[in-house]
């Protein structure tokens, strides 16, 4: 891996994705040169004087659809300045977006997202793209919220962006779980206290808890990824039709 994970956001509205790069652990994995990120205006490839960079569908219909001469030309540039890197257009028709996506895209080094607009873009540009993304079967007005989605659950996966490696592999997700409860001080909460053994100072009952905890909360919230979930060798496979019971909210009373 190179020293920085290498991304670029191409799309219309960079006001809209350029604040949110400068907060919080994306905002301090830039400043320390961890990640590094160019968000590029694609209306600055459009010719004219009005820099148009959409237009009517051909064939009729609502909605205006993006120009593939000002978009190429946007996806041309940034390759020359990632040789290499992965081209990916954020399209509701694309790939669904999860957890070993993100995995794919850190350990690639680095990648390109194309935000789409409007209507959509031109069937032709999709011939200069690796692949399409979605986050899933929604609408959004363009692909800005969805580029800063893909960014942040990547760029967490970088060394030294968490600070501690380990925290981005105790996560929902990481292992086809969720994750396990947690809990921090006071240790009582209107009549609602932690369970005892987070308290016990055990740390091996407290890896199995969270292991359990984990796998139980799982097989109720999310049955789907239980299901097709293969257990390790020693882990209790969780009964679906029992968790299928609402689980008790909060702590122990």
């Amino acid at each position: 891996m190179s020293e920085a994970l290498k991304i670029e956001i191409l799309t219309l509205f960079p006001g809209m994705v350029r604040p949110s790069l400068g907060e919080s652990i994306l905002g301090k994995a830039r400043e320390r040169g961890l990640v590094e990120i160019e968000v590029t205006d694609i209306r600055s490839f459009a010719t004219g004087p009005h820099r148009v960079t959409d237009d009517a569908p051909y064939g009729g219909g609502a909605g205006m659809v993006l120009k593939p001469e000002p978009l190429v030309a946007a996806i041309e540039a940034a390759r020359a300045r990632l040789p290499g890197a992965l081209v990916l257009l954020l399209s509701p028709q694309g790939r669904r977006f999860q957890q070993s996506v993100a995995d794919e895209l850190a350990a690639s080094g680095s990648f390109i997202l194309v935000c789409g607009r409007y209507e959509g873009v031109d069937e032709r540009v999709v011939e200069f793209v690796d692949g399409e993304l979605s986050l899933g079967d929604f609408i959004l007005s363009g692909g800005e919220i969805a580029a800063l989605a893909v960014v942040d659950a990547v760029a967490r996966l970088w060394p030294g962006v968490l600070g501690n490696d380990a925290s981005a592999q105790e996560e929902s997700f990481a292992e086809g779980l969720l994750e396990h409860p947690q809990y921090t001080r006071p240790p009582e909460f209107r009549g609602r206290r932690v369970p005892a053994v987070l308290l016990s100072g055990d740390h091996a009952a407290i890896a199995r808890w969270r292991r359990e905890q984990a796998l139980e909360r799982t097989a109720h919230r999310r049955p789907d990824l239980a299901a097709h979930r293969a257990f390790a060798a020693g882990e209790r496979r969780v009964d679906l039709a029992a968790a299928a019971v609402p689980a008790a909210q909060g702590g122990e009373r």
